[in-house]
Formats: structure tokens, C-alpha cells, sequence
């Protein structure tokens, strides 16, 4: 029996392990095809085990590095080669970078985190949307964080990132709220993953939300049906938030 998603094809950045790994295998198994990309092939393969074990369907793999712009932008290409459209974008991918103050933060950490989480984000968006716009009920979900509101110290790079991050979204969405596309930015909370473990090290991780509940949290937002658009949703309240717009 089909999901909400049969039939569609979707593609998730980052999939190699934590939400992104979780979220391709919950698209999986509501019926999408999943086009999976991370810079880990293992990684990939291990993704790919889950899914035919869960669904006997397997996924499309893509290793390669998102610092390479070149290679997003054939990523869409080779997308509408294969299958003509993209119904689901889950942009997930993204590193922290350093806890440090701002001034002792080395330039080429900030400008790799902003190549990562911001200028991959925007060439993704860039290379795909054509692709999503053909779809008859287009979805994306940008991985935002509570960082990109907190701004607590040290968190410099990672904090602007994810609000560029969010500000591209709400643009984006705002660009297509009079057709089908439906674009939102999801807050996942603390959750149990690698990058987590690298920011809080003395953090026990049993206390936090598995990636997979994050996972189970974004689907509804990629189902054709949602019609939101423009919203930051947060995992940990389960529900859109408001952001304030200026007079």
C-alpha cells in the first residue's frame, strides 16, 4: 500500500547519518525515491542497506563533497535527465564549525561554515528549483537551529549561518507563494548526533531525541497536502512559529 509520498522523488542532503539519514529512510517508506547525497560513501551504503530493508526499494547515492558548486549544479541537471521534476528537497546538510570567540575564529573556518551551511544552500536551491516547480505539489524543509535566534557566545559562525540560512528560505518561500511550491525551515532542537556531541562533549546524549523522532517530525511537512509556506517549524514544540514581520 502507497504513502503519501508514492511515486515521488525526493532528495536529501546530508543523508549519511543523523536527521538526514533518518529523514531519507522516512521519505522511503511513505513511497518517495530517494536521491541521497553526503561525502561519505559508507555512509550512503548503509542508507541504501535500510531502506531496501525496510521498503525492498533501493536509493539513488550520490557521494560528493557540497563544497563543490559544480557539482550541485550537475546534480540538478542529471536530476531532470533522469526523471524530469523534483517533488521533495530536504536540504539538511551543514557543519558547526568552531565554538570560539568571534575574534580568535580563523578565516577559513567562518568562510568554510558559510560555504557549507549558506552558499551550498543558496546553489542547491538555484540548481533544483526548476525542478521543483514541475512537480504538481513541490516541498522543501531547510534545516535551520535555535542558534540562528540565540546567538549565545561562541557560537558566531554556526548562529549567522543558520539564520542566512533561514533568511534564504522565508525569500525563497515569499518568491513562490502564488504557485505550488511550498517552502518552510524546520528547528530540530537538541538532537542525539554527531555535530551535537561536538558542541556539548560533556552532554550525556540518552537525555536528547533521537534523529529518527526529527525524521518522523519533518514528513508531514513534504506531504502534498501541507500548505504552509514561510514558516519555521519547531520539532521540540511541534508547531509553526511566528516570526515577526516588520510594518
Amino acid at each position: 500500500m502507497g504513502g503519501i509520498l508514492q511515486g515521488r522523488v525526493a532528495l536529501v542532503t546530508g543523508a549519511s547519518r543523523g536527521i538526514g539519514y533518518f529523514t531519507a529512510i522516512e521519505l522511503a517508506k511513505a513511497g518517495a525515491h530517494v536521491i541521497a547525497c553526503a561525502r561519505t560513501t559508507g555512509g550512503l551504503e548503509e542508507l541504501d542497506d535500510a531502506i531496501k530493508r525496510e521498503t525492498g526499494e533501493s536509493a539513488t547515492l550520490v557521494p560528493f563533497d557540497l563544497a563543490d558548486m559544480g557539482a550541485i549544479d550537475a546534480l540538478g541537471q542529471a536530476i531532470h535527465d533522469r526523471w524530469g521534476k523534483l517533488d521533495v528537497l530536504v536540504a539538511n546538510a551543514g557543519i558547526l564549525g568552531v565554538i570560539s570567540p568571534i575574534g580568535h575564529v580563523e578565516a577559513k573556518v567562518f568562510e568554510k561554515v558559510m560555504l557549507l551551511n549558506v552558499t551550498a544552500t543558496w546553489r542547491l536551491i538555484r540548481s533544483v528549483e526548476p525542478l521543483l516547480t514541475k512537480s504538481d505539489a513541490g516541498r522543501a524543509v531547510i534545516l535551520s537551529s535555535g542558534a540562528a535566534h540565540k546567538c549565545r557566545p561562541f557560537w558566531g559562525p554556526y548562529s549567522a549561518s543558520k539564520a542566512a540560512v533561514e533568511a534564504l528560505a522565508r525569500t525563497w518561500a515569499g518568491e513562490q507563494e502564488n504557485f505550488t511550491l511550498r517552502v518552510n525551515a524546520v528547528d530540530p532542537g537538541a538532537t542525539r548526533t554527531a555535530m551535537r556531541a561536538q558542541a556539548m562533549p560533556g552532554e550525556d546524549p540518552d537525555t536528547l531525541p533521537h534523529p529518527s523522532e526529527v525524521a518522523k517530525a519533518i514528513l508531514p511537512l513534504v506531504d502534498p497536502a501541507m500548505t504552509e509556506t514561510g514558516r519555521l517549524f519547531s520539532v521540540r514544540e511541534q508547531r509553526f512559529l511566528t516570526y515577526h514581520m516588520p510594518d
